[in-house]
C-alpha cells in the first residue's frame, strides 16, 4: 500500500555520506521536528533526474525555505557513495540532503518502489515528492512511470 496524506513516514534505515564513508541514519532523524520537502527518483545520474528533478530543488531551495520548508531531501535507490558523488557534481552544497536508499528500505516501506528489472535497473523508487511535517505526510505527488510532471520543485512551490 502506498503512503498517503496523514500517514506517518515509516521508520527505516537509510544512509548518507559523512566524512567519506556511508553512515546509517533513521528516517525518524530526517523527519522529526522539521517540515521537510522530500523527493524520490529512480536513479542518480539518470537523464531526467540529473537534468530536471534534482536541479529544480537545488534552484528553488530558497523559495521553498521561504514557504516554511526546513530541509530538502533527495532519496534514491543508490548507495551513499553514488549519492555523494552525484550531489557534488550537481553542486547541491547544503541545499539538498542526499540520502541513499541502497536496499530500497524506504521505497518498499512507503509503497513507492517499482520493479524496473525489464530495463536492467532492478527495484527502484518511483518519482515522487512530498511535504512531511514532523514525520507526517502533509502532501504527496507521484508521477506515472516515465513521466515528470507532478513531482517537480515548481509544482510543490505552487501547492505550498
Amino acid at each position: 500500500m502506498t503512503i498517503k496524506v496523514g500517514d506517518k513516514v515509516p521508520t527505516v534505515e537509510v544512509h548518507v555520506l559523512a566524512d567519506g564513508a556511508p553512515k546509517g541514519i533513521s528516517s525518524d532523524e530526517i523527519f522529526a521536528g522539521k517540515k521537510v520537502a522530500v523527493f524520490g527518483l529512480p536513479g542518480a545520474f539518470t537523464r531526467t533526474c540529473s537534468a530536471k528533478h534534482l536541479p529544480g530543488f537545488v534552484n528553488n531551495a530558497d523559495a521553498l525555505k521561504a514557504k516554511g520548508i526546513d530541509s530538502i531531501v533527495c532519496i534514491s535507490v543508490n548507495d551513499a557513495f553514488v549519492m555523494g558523488a552525484w550531489g557534488t557534481i550537481q553542486e547541491v552544497g547544503d541545499k539538498v540532503k542526499m540520502v541513499a536508499d541502497g536496499a530500497a528500505n524506504f521505497a518498499r516501506a512507503t509503497g513507492l518502489d517499482v520493479d524496473m528489472s525489464a530495463k536492467g535497473y532492478g527495484i527502484r523508487c518511483r518519482r515522487f515528492s512530498m511535504v512531511v511535517d514532523d514525520g507526517v505526510v502533509k502532501s504527496i505527488s507521484i508521477d506515472e512511470p516515465g513521466a515528470f510532471e507532478v513531482s517537480s520543485a515548481e509544482a510543490m512551490l505552487g501547492a505550498l
